[in-house]
Formats: structure tokens, C-alpha cells, sequence
């Protein structure tokens, strides 16, 4: 096992592999308040990707309800209940992560999930914690009853469970971008991906009998273009970018603010180790104990700059961005003085502008020159 650096987790932690990462490193941010749960980048995906036989049941893209759903059926109550109670001393991590509980003669702490586990993709769906008695009602913006949609794909790990599980070294990263992906030519199907990936992301193909997961729409991002499940999404709520190095971060680009300068987004379970490369904001209507053990320590603080980003043009600008271009935004300036935000290229050419506010436009309630009326006049 070789000593790497894992910065969600701030320290050195154990992995089968030496350190090495792309220069820059393929990531997503999620912003979880503005999810509305209509699977549009499911859909999106499914339709995509896996519609040969074998892949019936996998979805590279899934979103699930919390505090009830999960696909497969709790990958995340499971992971968590084998890797048992650990804690945290500020923003260090002192637990064991995958790797470092792995049992003896095994490289990751996983477990394979049984096929009736992915037969109910929905479960939970819409699910609220707590239940309302006959009569009762909430008052807003404060409830105890409440849940949220996550929506999931593949982290392309800096640390990949996939690639360390993998006995014919069929799983790879790409070192120009740092996609994770299987050599499907190599792998035999031994599911040993599927069992070591703690966010089950890894899926097995019973027909093909090979292992098939989310390839970051690599032919799309070569081409300057985000991947399917953030170019659909209605919400608006998918950023697709590239992190650099956390020594090298560079403040002009998208991923790296959030990620980095305003630290806004966080990892999904950063405890497990594998330092994933999609990231979240926090739902700020969500109870604070249950977003820390899934966020980390983080989480207040990204909620609290969150909430002020309507006085952070930065934050606010960037925030508008969000599905506004097909083409990734490699660089972005926000100009307060117009009330304007802008996302470049990669060669510095202007490819989206949006106001920080939508302007609104009164029109008569009855328009003469097409003798109508107008019932909805803003």
C-alpha cells in the first residue's frame, strides 16, 4: 500500500497505488437546492448510454430521495453500517477510510449488492422524515418534515475503489483529464469493481459479462461540450468543469471557487477515502446532523456562504451560470457594476453572459393590435 494525500480528509491516508494526479481533474458540481426530482438527466443518460441488452437495470445517472431512497436498495446505509462508527477532529479526518478497513488479503471494504437490489430504483420516492397526523399542518419556511433529491453518477475518484479492486487492471484514469474507465476488452467480470465501489456506481453486464459504468460523456467533453445529464437538466442545477490540483487552484475557474476559494460544494461521504471529483451544495432546509455525516465538517460553513451569496457577486454570478451553455466554462468574471456574469473557454473566448437578476417585462392587460387579453401580464 503507498501513502497518498487525500484533501477532503486532511491527511495522508492508505491506497494500493502512488498518488498521481491529472493536471486537471474532471468534476461536477450538484446544487442540491434546486433539484426538482424529474429525472430528465436519468432519462437523459439512459437514452444515451445503456440501451443494449445487459443494461436494462443500470443507471449511470440515478436520483434518489433522501433520508429513504438509495439505488441500489441502501448502498449507503450499508457501506457505512460495515465501516462502523467513526469521527472527525475539526476538519481531520480520524477514522478508518474503505482502504484502511479493507479485511486482510483484500485491497477495499465493500460489499456485493444481490440483484433485487437494483430492481427498485424509486423506492422512497418523494418520502418525507417524520409523518404529518390526520389534521396537522406546516408553516413555512421552518418544518420538521422535510427530504431532498440526490442526484448521482460516477465520481471519476482521484482515488478510485474501481481501479484498486480490479484483478486485471481493466479499470484506468485518464491522466489528461482524469475520466475513470474500463477497458472492457481486459475485464473478465469478476464484479470485483462492483463490489469495492462504496457509491455502487460500477455496474455488471450479464449478457456482455463484463463490468460498465458512467463514462463522463468523453466524447463530449473532448469536444468542449458537458455531458448529457447536466446539458438536460431543467433545474439548472449541473455545473461540469475541470479542479486543478489543490496546490495549483486557480480562482477564475468555475469548479475550483466553488470547490476551493468558496468552498460552497462539498464531497459526497469524503470519510470513505476516495477524494470523488462531484461535488454538492447542501440543502439549506435539510437538518444539519444529517447533511454533516454525509458532507462532513464542512457543511455548515458552505450553507452559511450559500445563503449570503445574494451579497457575494462572485458566488452569485457563477451561480447563474449553471446551465446556461452547453460548452464548459473554463474560466468566468462577474462585473457588479452591470450586473453581469461571463463564462470563456478554453481560449479565452466569451461563450455565455447572464444578468445576476432576470429582467421583467409588464405587458398590457389587453393588447389592442391582437385584440386579446392577458391573464398572466409579468
Amino acid at each position: 500500500m503507498a501513502t497518498v494525500k487525500n484533501w477532503q480528509i486532511g491527511r495522508e491516508m492508505e491506497y494500493p497505488f502512488p498518488e498521481s494526479r491529472p493536471q486537471r481533474q474532471f468534476a461536477a458540481v450538484f446544487d442540491l437546492n434546486k433539484c426538482i426530482g424529474c429525472q430528465t438527466c436519468t432519462m437523459a443518460c439512459k437514452t444515451t448510454w445503456t440501451v443494449g441488452k445487459g443494461q436494462e437495470y443500470m443507471q449511470w445517472n440515478n436520483v434518489e430521495t433522501k433520508p429513504y431512497g438509495a439505488y441500489p436498495m441502501g448502498w449507503d446505509v450499508r457501506i457505512l453500517d460495515k465501516l462502523g462508527p467513526q469521527r472527525w477532529q475539526g476538519q481531520t479526518y480520524v477514522g478508518k477510510t474503505v482502504f484502511e478497513a479493507a479485511p486482510q488479503g483484500e485491497k477495499v471494504l465493500g460489499y456485493l449488492p444481490e440483484e433485487l437490489d437494483w430492481t427498485h430504483s424509486n423506492a422512497g420516492e418523494d418520502e418525507a422524515a417524520q409523518s404529518l397526523d390526520r389534521g396537522a399542518y406546516e408553516t413555512m419556511p421552518v418544518h420538521r418534515h422535510w427530504f431532498f433529491y440526490l442526484p448521482r453518477i460516477c465520481m471519476h475518484c482521484t482515488y478510485p475503489a474501481c481501479l484498486a479492486a480490479c484483478p486485471r487492471q481493466a479499470i484506468y484514469k485518464r491522466a489528461e483529464d482524469g475520466i475513470v474507465l474500463v477497458d472492457q476488452a481486459r475485464c473478465r467480470g469478476y464484479r470485483e469493481c462492483v463490489k469495492a465501489c462504496p457509491y455502487e456506481k460500477a455496474f455488471y453486464n450479464p449478457v456482455l459479462r463484463i463490468s460498465q459504468k458512467c463514462i463522463g460523456c468523453y466524447p463530449a467533453v473532448e469536444q468542449g461540450i458537458q455531458p448529457r445529464c447536466v446539458t438536460t437538466c431543467i433545474g439548472k442545477i449541473r455545473l461540469m468543469g475541470f479542479l486543478s490540483k489543490p496546490d495549483e487552484v486557480r480562482a477564475e475557474r468555475p469548479l475550483d471557487f466553488l470547490v476551493y476559494v468558496r468552498k460552497v460544494a462539498l464531497p459526497l461521504y469524503p470519510q470513505l477515502g476516495l477524494e470523488g471529483n462531484v461535488y454538492y451544495i447542501p440543502p439549506v432546509h435539510v437538518p444539519r446532523e444529517f447533511l454533516r455525516q454525509m458532507f462532513g465538517p464542512g457543511t455548515d460553513q458552505a450553507i452559511e456562504t450559500y445563503l449570503k451569496g445574494k451579497d457575494d457577486p462572485e458566488l452569485l454570478g457563477l451561480l447563474h451560470l449553471f446551465g446556461d451553455t452547453k460548452e464548459i466554462v473554463e474560466s468566468f468574471k462577474a462585473f457588479p457594476a452591470t450586473g453581469e456574469a461571463a463564462g470563456y473557454d478554453r481560449k479565452g473566448r466569451e461563450i455565455v453572459r447572464v444578468p445576476f437578476r432576470e429582467p421583467n417585462y409588464l405587458r398590457p392587460f389587453y393588447d389592442a393590435a391582437r385584440q386579446v387579453y392577458r391573464h398572466n401580464i409579468s
